[in-house]
């Protein structure tokens, strides 16, 4: 336990999805199979009570290609200056991303533009540095875009791009697990983490504090931090005893 005390930390990005104006979680990314917990600035609110320093934060119509959320969105990053905050969703061009970075955002995860407009991705990324990361959402080795409806194609020939783009950061979601608090994939970061110095962030799966243990246990191959969601909002464990498991 001490060496395990002793490890890297792990950094934890409590989600808050917003569709309708209310926080929500999907099951595997479906539209229609959300859940509401209410006001998002309060969700997020509590979690920054909890000790987060980051909040991972989605629209979930934008993603959806349905509408908006952006006056909540940007009225939770108004309200939490102090957390830095992760924004996804919807965002395929300079106007949204200006947008978003204008809004406060600390970094904004590109989705559906890396995949089918790679080359406005590969200049954001050049201009953007650190800023963007890209998120790498995956039903085994094939990549979901479009709020999770279509197809993306191959993740090993989509990352082989992005590192010649000189992606800075990857967002891993196994799309099978999301929302299904059946554990993170493992070996899917294991492999993304082996073909990539870049650092990784897990998303999806993750229930339970040992789920939390084990990813801290792959930071010295890569991963950076993990998104936890639905677990938290169902009760599993708190914001606090996951940042103790992970170090954060």
């Amino acid at each position: 336990m001490n060496d395990f005390a002793q490890s890297p930390s792990l950094i934890l990005l409590p989600a808050v999805d917003v569709a309708g104006g209310k926080a929500v979680r999907l099951t595997q990314g479906e539209a229609g199979t959300e859940t509401s917990y209410g006001d998002p600035v309060d969700a997020a609110g509590e979690f920054v009570d909890a000790g987060a320093q980051w909040i991972h934060l989605v629209d979930l119509d934008a993603a959806f290609g349905r509408g908006s959320n952006t006056a909540i969105l940007r009225k939770v990053i108004k309200q939490y200056r102090g957390v830095s905050i992760e924004l996804s969703g919807g965002i395929r061009d300079d106007a949204s991303l200006d947008a978003a970075l204008e809004a406060g955002a600390t970094r904004i995860n590109l989705g559906t533009a890396a995949l089918e407009n790679p080359e406005w991705s590969a200049d954001v990324i050049s201009r953007y540095g650190e800023a963007i990361a890209v998120g790498l959402d995956v039903r085994g080795t094939t990549l979901a875009a479009r709020g999770w409806t279509k197809e993306g194609g191959d993740i090993w020939d989509v990352l082989e791009r992005l590192e010649e783009a000189g992606c800075s950061r990857y967002v891993v979601t196994d799309v099978t697990k999301d929302g299904t608090l059946r554990g993170p994939n493992l070996d899917l970061l294991r492999e993304i983490t082996s073909r990539t110095p870049k650092p990784v962030i897990a998303s999806g799966g993750v229930a339970t504090l040992d789920d939390i243990a084990a990813l801290r246990q792959l930071v010295p191959l890569g991963v950076e931090g993990a998104i936890v969601g639905k677990a938290l909002y169902a009760g599993k464990f708190t914001l606090a005893e996951a940042l103790d498991v992970a170090g954060d």
